[in-house]
């Protein structure tokens, strides 16, 4: 589904990726990690043109997403993307912000917007709060509705960038159980994440990078156990050995 050939960009003299040459299948579940800096968040929204690239080409289902004369507003309505930030409209209540984009840019009628957008919240756990505000709920109700308000254009690609990072702790576990059952369901996911009990449950590969490098690419269990690149080991033992001195 996702194909990257030789990737790269610069943030002026950085390098932020660099060759990244990777494929995604349809349907498969890919979490992103690697240190603060190492390119993760870059690389994600690389994937629905949040930010350029400098050479190489990114096809997704065969075509091109980085060619010039692209209609960016259509293409992007294709994607659904969950940020660190919730983003849903303060002025508008929870069921508004899960039907403008479908009537707006799928031309769905107000009716069956809104009878989508009530099953969608239902899925999240959240169709009481249909006529709530933003600002009445809580950092995990309201990254809930973000990713309800995502599966109301029904796009076949899911991209999250760091959900849970802007919660509090006893906020992350709901957001990550909707996730969850979102990739137990056969969607293509891209998520970056520091979660790495989630990673191992849900990812079918994992993606490791540093220094705008994919390093290693691996099935959890792998991953986990048997981490090939060296530093990726330091990686995994800082991360269970928070407090070590080295």
């Amino acid at each position: 589904m996702i194909e990257f050939r030789n990737v790269n960009k610069y943030y002026g003299k950085y390098h932020a990726l660099v060759d990244v040459t990777e494929t995604i299948a349809s349907g498969e579940v890919v979490v992103v990690c690697g240190p603060s800096g190492s390119g993760k968040s870059t690389l994600i929204r690389t994937i629905n043109r949040l930010e350029s690239i400098d050479a190489g080409q990114i096809l997704l289902d065969g075509q091109d997403i980085h060619r010039a004369g692209m209609n960016l507003d259509a293409f992007r309505s294709g994607i659904g993307f969950v940020f660190q930030q919730f983003n849903l409209f303060p002025h508008l209540n929870v069921i508004d912000n899960c039907t403008l984009a479908p009537i707006h840019l799928r031309g769905l009628t107000p009716a069956a917007a809104r009878e989508q957008a009530l099953a969608l919240l239902e899925r999240v756990g959240l169709a009481d709060k249909a006529q709530a505000f933003p600002a009445q709920l809580s950092g995990g109700q309201q990254q809930r509705v973000a990713i309800a308000r995502a599966l109301a254009m029904q796009p076949p690609l899911m991209l999250f960038d760091e959900p849970t990072s802007a919660l509090d702790p006893e906020m992350v576990g709901e957001v990550l159980l909707v996730i969850r059952d979102l990739a137990h369901q056969g969607m293509t996911l891209v998520c970056v994440t520091h979660e790495m009990g989630f990673a191992r449950e849900v990812a079918d590969r994992i993606f490791f990078m540093d220094h705008g490098v994919i390093l290693e690419r691996a099935a959890p269990e792998d991953f986990f156990n048997r981490p090939q690149h060296a530093r990726a080991q330091k990686f995994l033992a800082d991360i269970r050995t928070p407090f070590a001195r080295g």
